[in-house]
């Protein structure tokens, strides 16, 4: 696997080491020499879905890197907003742009440090993907939303057909409800590369 910061690596990575390590080389640049230059609009899908829905606040951005989506929530509006990611560089980033509240690191996979039914809305944008974070993570996601919460979630199209997510969220059937899955591509349309055409699913539902 190689650390060099760009999209390919971080498809590759497989622990949560790996993510700290590329993250915080990838930091500084992750806006303009990726997002930017790539033409990647998935955290707009994200808050717009989560707005759309009837998502509030308080909110956890779960991944929030350098706070993309966190700032496209605050553009609709919904605020307050708190950002936890793996890498402390990333927050470091997103945190220059004033939009959270609190920021804290913390990996999903583990655990956070967040009392049970903190937030009224759950989000996460890029974080569900290949190399990244599987279902198993859901079960923390749903201990740190509130009942009557909105949750809304960005999952890579490919992990989440290889990765078990609609076992997953069959699974949590008693415990959700109004589930929608919505198909929405990754990257604005005109966007050349090897990932151009890649898709996500956003999962949206509330906690029961």
């Amino acid at each position: 696997m190689t650390d060099d910061p760009n999209l390919s690596a971080a498809y590759a990575l497989q622990t949560p080491e790996d993510s700290r390590r590329l993250y915080a080389r990838w930091a500084e640049t992750y806006d303009a020499g990726f997002a930017e230059a790539t033409g990647y609009v998935l955290h707009l899908q994200v808050a717009s879905l989560f707005a759309e829905q009837g998502g509030s606040g308080p909110v956890l951005d779960v991944g929030a890197g350098t706070g993309l989506c966190g700032a496209a929530l605050t553009a609709h509006g919904i605020t307050p907003v708190d950002a936890t990611d793996i890498a402390p560089e990333m927050l470091e980033v997103a945190r220059g742009k004033k939009i959270y509240r609190t920021l804290f690191t913390g990996d999903i996979l583990r655990g956070l440090d967040v009392a049970d039914e903190t937030y009224a809305g759950v989000v996460s944008s890029g974080t569900f993907t290949t190399g990244h974070v599987g279902p198993e993570a859901l079960d923390e996601v749903m201990r740190v939303a509130s009942s009557g919460g909105r949750i809304t979630l960005s999952i890579n199209a490919q992990h989440f057909a290889a990765q078990g997510f609609k076992g997953k969220l069959s699974a949590l059937e008693p415990d959700i409800q109004g589930l929608t899955l919505t198909d929405v591509p990754i990257y604005a349309p005109g966007t050349t590369g090897d990932h151009a055409q890649d898709r996500a699913c956003i999962a949206s539902w509330i906690k029961r």
